[in-house]
């Protein structure tokens, strides 16, 4: 078990050590945080993940369900886009845990423009991102648990498709000292996607020269753009506990492949068991460094009722604010 964790660990810090490709992929729904929890955190969760949403961050995570957990997520980014998720976990004990997650992020029809018309045409195209999941987690023994996603990766604009599959697997190792849980995913690992539909037909004049040459159907080829792929390891851990009060930390660092690599951090207070206040910082990012939030849940019947709450800060860009609700059975 040390090995493999060793191995896993010696891969992620050498594709650190490697140089980013800014800007180069696409799919870049698939890298916005999902749960509020998380973002309030900074983003740094791989190994603080215990919920149904671990599945965005941590597929590992999962298998820390008690039994049936459902998460809603929404939030408007940027005030152009509607950014929705959505994830079931069910735990089957000794068997493991399976999940079940979707991702939705759209925006409201905009018209059409040419060279000829850049006011408008009268007509209207939509754009619009899919991502449908499937989970499996289990523990593999008593400290250490693995995770395992596959997902197939859906975007539209206008007539044009794209589609394709990705892996995410993560890992969490718990040691017994302050309940250090050390951890490590990768996700959005899969094959190139390109675009492709009927707008991309187009009749072409041989020679220009010649008048009355005839036209001749063409077609227009698309590059192929590779998935956010997207390195994380890094620490959860209590800090302090008492009868009414518990601290927890976490501390990543990370590598996508488009741009550079960055540390993560963020402190969660937990009041009665209750009450949730969190606080993140991003170190190496570019427009954003702060984020904050806070929670709550109720008990209902013989369930859970959980509300977070998450706002991000940026410096350029409009501020994001992002709620879940999580129900657990």
């Amino acid at each position: 078990m040390k090995k493999l964790f060793l191995i896993s660990f010696l891969i992620t810090v050498t594709l650190l050590a490697q140089n980013p490709n800014l800007g180069t992929s696409g799919a870049k729904f698939l890298s916005i945080p999902m749960s509020p929890r998380a973002e309030a955190l900074g983003g740094a969760v791989v190994g603080l993940s215990d919920d149904a949403a671990s599945v965005f961050y941590n597929p590992a995570g999962i298998v820390k369900v008690k039994n049936v957990e459902a998460f809603f997520s929404y939030s408007n980014w940027f005030n152009m886009f509607d950014l929705n998720a959505a994830s079931i976990v069910y735990n089957m004990g000794e068997a493991g845990a399976l999940a079940a997650s979707m991702i939705l992020f759209t925006t409201g029809k905009m018209e059409i423009t040419t060279e000829e018309k850049p006011n408008g045409t009268g007509r209207y195209f939509d754009v619009g991102d899919l991502a449908v999941g499937l989970t499996y987690a289990k523990y593999l023994t008593d400290r250490f648990n693995i995770g395992l996603s596959v997902k197939y990766i859906h975007q539209q604009i206008w007539n044009e498709t794209s589609n394709g599959i990705a892996f995410d697997i993560g890992t969490q190792y718990r040691i017994d000292f302050q309940n250090l849980t050390i951890a490590m995913s990768m996700t959005n690992f899969g094959g190139d996607m390109s675009f492709d539909g009927p707008d991309l037909d187009i009749s072409h004049l041989k020679n220009n020269n010649y008048p009355l040459s005839r036209l001749t159907p063409a077609r227009l080829q698309t590059d192929e753009y590779s998935l956010p792929l997207h390195f994380q390891v890094g620490i959860g851990f209590d800090i302090y506990q008492n009868n009414f009060m518990k601290i927890r930390g976490g501390i990543d660092a990370t590598h996508p492949n488009d741009n550079k690599e960055r540390v993560q951090s963020g402190l969660e207070l937990k009041f009665f068991d209750r009450f949730y206040v969190r606080g993140g910082y991003r170190y190496n990012y570019d427009d954003q460094k702060f984020s904050f939030g806070a929670g709550a849940n109720v008990p209902f019947s013989d369930s859970f009722i959980s509300f977070d709450y998450a706002y991000s800060v940026y410096d350029l860009l409009p501020n994001v604010n992002r709620i879940s609700l999580t129900i657990t059975f």
